[in-house]
């Protein structure tokens, strides 16, 4: 796995953030997930996560590292996938376009203090779009995200496809990594 680098060594990252994906979202997967996730926090500095502080995004991401290295890379994305469900998430819209967009949103709302880097999406066709990931998470984290989001908001015939489309991708080592989304 490629290593996730913060774009600034002064960005932090909500506790709120923190403390939800480690209880609710890894919560799911098994109580020794759960376990396993607050050990990777532990080693990087991260003991008890207050939802009221700010921690910093680099030992947060190695965290993320330890997890995939362990309990295998599908897991960050299973995790991605439920974040708009387990997490504070813009609401107040129900298209899939608007779902797309609010992962910016939603992003500034849990970053601070420096370049954070950014989502954009672009809608392509009637249901079609792309979204440009330019953070330093891994990749199959922000595909499960965006599926997630995605699925929340597509009609209920809605079959929803993504795809890597770019030339650029941060498992070799870039900053971005371009996804067509179908639904």
């Amino acid at each position: 796995m490629v290593t996730c680098e913060a774009f600034d060594r002064n960005v932090e990252v909500n506790g709120q953030t923190v403390v939800t994906i480690v209880e609710k979202a890894m919560g799911r997967f098994s109580e020794a997930y759960r376990e396993r996730a607050l050990a990777a926090l532990a080693e990087e500095g991260i003991t008890d996560p207050d939802p009221d502080e700010w921690y910093p995004q680099q030992a947060w991401l190695n965290a993320f590292e330890t997890i995939a290295d362990e309990l295998q890379p599908h897991v960050l994305d299973r995790l991605g996938e439920q974040l708009p469900d387990v997490a504070d998430w813009p609401n107040d819209f129900e298209s899939v376009p608007d779902g797309l967009r609010s992962i910016d949103e939603a992003y500034r709302r849990n970053h601070r203090g420096g370049e954070i880097g950014h989502y954009r999406f672009e809608r392509t066709d009637d249901r079609a779009g792309e979204l440009t990931c330019h953070t330093p998470y891994p990749c199959p984290f922000d595909r499960g995200l965006i599926r997630g989001v995605a699925e929340r908001y597509a009609p209920m015939d809605a079959f929803v496809f993504i795809e890597e489309t770019g030339s650029t991708c941060r498992r070799t080592g870039d900053d971005t990594c371009v996804y067509t989304v179908y639904w």
